[in-house]
């Protein structure tokens, strides 16, 4: 199974939801910064060009190519690692609220799911009893007994024997 996070837009229409699948983004570990572009990723696209500007100008140098060559993989691992998490946090940035993670077999059950539980929270706040009156709240728990009983845990209380 495979969690989607659920970024609600600003406007907090429900139904433009955007569901963002957790994981590995395969297509960013093959071409980060066209990713990024697909996804509206500016900064991130402009960092990941620069990243991968450096690390090619690194490899022209005589004896580094092999450097290059690994910290490019890297690079890219880190990047399709990231993406997604990148992509949420770039929603934030733009005013987008994180309505919760989802947890489904594909897309499509996610995104069922996601309905089910937005009526059935829309259903709970219809039904929501109101709160008890000051007389029905049950007392507040009590703190811990005399310091001469014993203690549960590393250190006893203070005046114990």
């Amino acid at each position: 199974m495979a969690s989607y996070v659920v970024m609600e837009p600003p406007e907090g229409d429900l139904e433009q939801a955007v569901l963002i699948r957790d994981g590995f983004a395969f297509l960013a570990f093959i071409m980060p910064f066209l990713w990024f572009l697909w996804h509206r990723m500016w900064l991130e696209a402009l960092a990941a060009l620069a990243a991968a500007l450096v690390i090619g100008a690194l490899g022209t140098l005589e004896g580094w190519s092999v450097t290059a060559t690994v910290a490019s993989l890297c690079l890219s691992f880190f990047l399709a690692l990231e993406a997604r998490n990148l992509r949420v946090a770039m929603l934030e940035r733009r005013g987008w609220r994180e309505w919760g993670v989802v947890d489904a077999a594909g897309r499509n059950e996610a995104e069922t799911r996601f309905m089910a539980g937005l009526l059935s929270d829309k259903a709970e706040a219809r039904n929501e009893p109101s709160p008890p009156a000051l007389s029905e709240r049950p007392a507040p728990a009590r703190g811990p007994g005399r310091a001469s009983e014993p203690a549960l845990g590393l250190f006893t209380y203070p005046g114990a024997r």
